[in-house]
């Protein structure tokens, strides 16, 4: 199965697909240059597949290469800066 990344700024998103199908994103919410991650799903058909840790770890380098703290208000993004310290260099102070 092949996966792409998507961003989409208008809608405050990552998201994740498998061939043509949408199987899952993090929304965020940007406050004072802080992008919040506050909602992460996979969809239940996709799950297991480690696709919300390869969707994480590209949004969170997007925002690195885009200058952008982020917060982690999903535990599941609180929970990959956790497991992979190599990010948190991007938490918000």
């Amino acid at each position: 199965m092949a996966h792409r990344i998507e961003h989409k700024p208008a809608e405050n998103r990552f998201e994740i697909h498998v061939d043509d199908a949408l199987a899952g994103y993090a929304d965020y919410t940007v406050i004072g240059g802080v992008r919040d991650f506050d909602h992460t799903v996979t969809d239940p058909a996709f799950r297991g597949q480690g696709l919300a840790g390869k969707l994480v770890a590209a949004a969170l380098d997007a925002s690195r290469a885009d200058g952008i703290s982020i917060a982690t208000s999903c535990s599941y993004v609180e929970k990959f800066v956790e497991q992979n310290p190599e990010y948190k260099d991007l938490l918000a102070a």
